[in-house]
């Protein structure tokens, strides 16, 4: 009986190691997905896609991307795990193991987009209590479905959600299925954000194998590139004053409404009571048009 039981055991302990997959390499995004909103950069005014809050959509609305030329504090600041997952840049993953048993204890990822690193912890750790330190990167822990890693993340820095102001809180959880298929890496992602979200965001992100690239070290420097107002003014949109919010509604005929976002406009149904859009359609696209890569959407 007793060999039984051991034989049985070290099938199931070979069946997780075997279902472990590797994740180890360099990887280049591919941008068939959203390629418009991920490399040139989401117009201002367009929350479509998020179930976001009255108060995400008001502090959207200030946004003004000169403070990041014209506060010290907002230059050089990262993109936070969660969006450089789907932002412009290429990632390497390799693993850490432990020095005394030699299991795999991490994988740690690197992104060239100001040189971001990250932890994914795999010995079966803790995230920290709440008081502990917040970071762009964050704490994350991951665990094995099958061949799939499931990775979540807290304590994570206000960053923002879409490179058009769409803000995220401090308060956010952040989890990520990786799945690879061959060459392929699927990663997709569900956050979790109860000051600016009323459901999770869910979204999803393709990479393929490319040895032959070599990400490089990136880095910023701190200059003043526009001069301030004032010492300490930051560059913004008051309620109500912001001209460029309605731009979209011109350019691809959209109704003002869908803009918004918010998660009752996320869903088949509402397409029955979508109000008519303020401006003609236009015969032919004239932005973006074909954009599915990186060079189409130069």
């Amino acid at each position: 009986m007793k060999h039984v039981v051991l034989v049985l055991s070290l099938a199931l302990s070979s069946s997780v190691a075997f279902a472990q997959i590797d994740f180890t390499g360099e990887w280049a995004p591919a941008y068939h997905e959203d390629a418009p909103e991920r490399i040139p950069g989401p117009e201002l005014g367009d929350y479509m896609g998020f179930p976001m809050n009255d108060a995400a959509r008001l502090q959207a609305d200030s946004w003004d991307a000169d403070r990041i030329s014209m506060v010290m504090q907002y230059q050089c600041r990262p993109h936070s795990s969660d969006y450089g997952m789907r932002g412009l840049g290429n990632i390497r993953v390799s693993k850490e193991f432990d020095p005394v048993h030699l299991g795999l204890i991490a994988f740690r990822t690197y992104m060239p987009a100001w040189g971001s690193e990250r932890v994914i912890w795999l010995d079966g750790r803790p995230h920290p209590p709440a008081h502990a330190e917040y970071t762009f990167q964050g704490f994350s822990t991951g665990v094995w479905n099958g061949n799939r890693l499931t990775i979540t993340t807290t304590h994570l820095k206000t960053n923002y959600h879409r490179r058009n102001g769409v803000p995220s809180s401090d308060r956010r959880t952040v989890t990520e299925h990786w799945m690879r298929h061959g060459t392929v890496l699927t990663v997709v992602t569900a956050v979790d954000d109860p000051v600016f979200f009323t459901e999770p965001l869910v979204r999803s992100q393709n990479w393929y194998l490319d040895p032959g690239q070599q990400v490089r070290q990136s880095y910023c420097e701190y200059v003043t590139e526009l001069p301030p107002v004032t010492p300490d003014s930051i560059p913004h949109r008051l309620p109500g004053e912001n001209p460029n919010l309605t731009l979209m509604t011109e350019w691809y005929g959209l109704p003002a409404e869908v803009l918004r976002g918010g998660a009752e406009r996320m869903y088949p149904e509402y397409r029955s009571r979508m109000p008519e859009a303020e401006s003609p359609q236009p015969s032919v696209c004239e932005l973006y048009c074909g954009c599915h890569d990186f060079v189409s959407c130069l």
